[in-house]
């Protein structure tokens, strides 16, 4: 809860005891208990956090980093003040770990490690998340041993960076009465000292060789970022070559690399990300001491990009395709994903969207196997029985998800969904919708906020072109002694005519129904195709004209993630003007 909206100035204390005690007993919540704070509750309850669970044996020795530099002689010029033994004060970092405290500790309220995956609902973890002032009082806490606790905790930021360094956090005695915590201005005046001491210490030595290294790359030409897990240098030839997107996702990797590299030096080879099959990232550590302290990441177009299928250098397993309107949709899938957050494949059905995200998740080197959930036939409640939530394979953060059908999903599976949401918002997790199906408003408010970061698969008809790669890849193994399957120009002609509801998956069937029937040796002729397809193969083609507009209320579609009543606004028509011309279409 914030500083203007804690039970000190909303519910009362005993609202949210009793309401505490039906949460962690599985009954139904009381009214009047905020949604955030109920929220924050299901949040500990999914990460597995054990309400009972015991304070720590003994404080840590204090952090010997540069937040508990700049921290130390703040905290011992303020030891007269906190000798009264009411208040207590911790300094924790970027990652919710105390690295220095102050004040007479209460032995039954230690905690060394902050972060709500740990410890659950807590004032440090929310002024981190959120960059600004946060309370929490007694019963708004999940753990039984902060019941009787009252804190405020604020963010301290490097001069001139937007993201947090840590936090310092102010704990007494649950208060009594109204108002807000009565040391918000001592942690606030605290949380200043702190960041004028990390300013005033200049910069370090490591820090000094990451700046040098940036310098060079950049005054060589090269399109250069620098991160060392505090904050990023992008030179303008990388902003120009990279989305912000692209950017987030390259500075996770290298906070990655460095957090289980660096202290032990282990970086190996330079690893590469690529983007969209045209542009790539080495990235290189910068060593201090022996110790890999940053990284550097060189941006460089690569010279073979134009010629290639956008992600299929870096994600095997893609479908095949090269037709623009295709290599568009990959790329921006590929693109989207290198920043670990959710991503929505949307489109008609059977285009491929679970092909796609399948392959975006096993990753580059197709080792990794997503969970799947289809909400099409699991029963209500799948996605909120995976609590807690399973980790990846060798425990590297938590297990990629494919949720497919997620216009099919049930009430209790949205909320979980939700929340899984709002616990992981990194999750690496694939979304797959299918336009068409009345969802109610619960669902219809994810989809918008999932919709943020969405690509629409372009139905088969759009993609005739893609044709002939599709039927290489879905023709079944030749028998031994065989040459594989293969079809005349005539027989590509009369498929490339066809509408395909059913796109890919329609035409993956009737590859199969062909290699089945065929008695004769040599390519598939036209003859040998279903009579369905052959009779539409023989129909006029349109016009120019009705092409063209037919090309135009598609796009309209996918710009309207297939809502006809958005599509038909946009185009200008009437509603029904749009059913009947679609209907024409088949």
């Amino acid at each position: 809860m914030s500083c203007t909206d804690s039970f000190r100035s909303g519910p009362e204390p005993a609202l949210l005891r009793e309401a505490r005690a039906r949460f962690l007993a599985g009954r139904p919540l009381p009214d009047g208990v905020p949604e955030p704070l109920v929220s924050a509750w299901r949040r500990a309850a999914f990460f597995g956090v054990p309400h009972d669970l015991a304070a720590g044996a003994a404080p840590r020795a204090p952090g010997d980093g540069p937040l508990a530099a700049a921290a130390r002689p703040v905290l011992e010029r303020l030891a007269g003040a906190l000798d009264d033994g009411e208040r207590r004060v911790l300094v924790a970092d970027a990652r919710c770990r105390v690295v220095c405290r102050g004040g007479v500790p209460s032995p039954g309220t230690l905690r060394d490690d902050l972060s709500e995956e740990v410890v659950g609902h807590n004032s440090a973890a929310l002024a981190l998340r959120y960059g600004q002032r946060f309370e929490t009082h007694g019963p708004e806490h999940f753990l039984d041993l902060w019941q009787g606790v009252s804190a405020v905790s604020v963010p301290v930021r490097r001069p001139g960076a937007a993201r947090a360094l840590g936090t310092v956090t102010l704990a007494r005695g649950l208060c009594a009465g109204g108002g807000g915590h009565p040391d918000t201005a001592l942690a606030e005046a605290v949380a200043a000292a702190v960041e004028a001491g990390w300013a005033a210490r200049g910069p370090r030595e490591p820090e000094r060789r990451l700046l040098a290294a940036f310098a060079r790359e950049r005054a060589a030409g090269r399109a250069v970022l620098a991160f060392d897990g505090h904050s990023r240098l992008v030179s303008e030839a990388a902003a120009g070559l990279l989305s912000p997107e692209a950017v987030d996702g390259l500075e996770r990797q290298a906070v990655a690399l460095l957090a289980a590299d660096g202290p032990a030096g282990r970086w190996d080879g330079e690893p590469t990300v690529r983007w969209g099959g045209a542009v790539a990232a080495r990235l290189l550590p910068v060593r201090e001491s022996g110790a890999v302290t940053g990284a550097l990441a060189v941006v460089e177009e690569e010279a073979d990009g134009a010629g290639r299928e956008p992600g299929a250098g870096a994600v095997p397993g893609v479908p095949p395709g090269s037709s623009a309107v295709w290599r568009r949709a990959v790329g921006r899938a590929v693109e989207l994903f290198s920043c670990p957050r959710p991503l929505l494949l949307t489109g008609e059905r059977g285009t491929g969207k679970t092909t796609l995200g399948r392959a975006l998740l096993r990753g580059p080197d197709g080792a990794a196997w997503p969970l799947t959930v289809d909400a099409a036939g699991a029963p209500d409640g799948e996605l909120a029985a995976l609590r807690p939530y399973p980790v990846a394979d060798g425990g590297a953060g938590p297990a990629p998800l494919l949720l497919r059908h997620v216009e099919r999903l049930g009430q209790r599976d949205v909320a979980a969904l939700v929340a899984l949401l709002d616990e992981r918002p990194r999750l690496p997790l694939v979304v797959t919708h299918t336009p068409g199906t009345e969802v109610g408003p619960c669902l219809a408010r994810l989809l918008d906020t999932l919709g943020a970061r969405s690509v629409t698969l372009p139905p088969l008809r759009e993609r005739p072109e893609d044709l002939p790669a599709l039927l290489t890849r879905l023709a079944p193994p030749p028998s031994p002694g065989h040459p594989p399957l293969t079809w005349t120009l005539e027989a590509v002609r009369a498929l490339e005519a066809q509408p395909w509801p059913g796109n890919v998956t329609e035409l993956a069937a009737l590859v199969r129904e062909v290699a089945r029937g065929r008695r004769s040796a040599g390519p598939v002729r036209r003859e040998e195709l279903p009579r369905s397809v052959r009779r539409r193969a023989t129909a006029p083609p349109p016009g120019t004209i009705e092409r063209a507009e037919r090309e135009t209320i598609l796009a309209a579609l996918r710009t309207h993630g297939g809502n006809k009543a958005r599509a038909a606004a946009s185009l200008g028509i009437a509603r029904a003007t749009l059913y009947r011309k679609l209907r024409g279409y088949g």
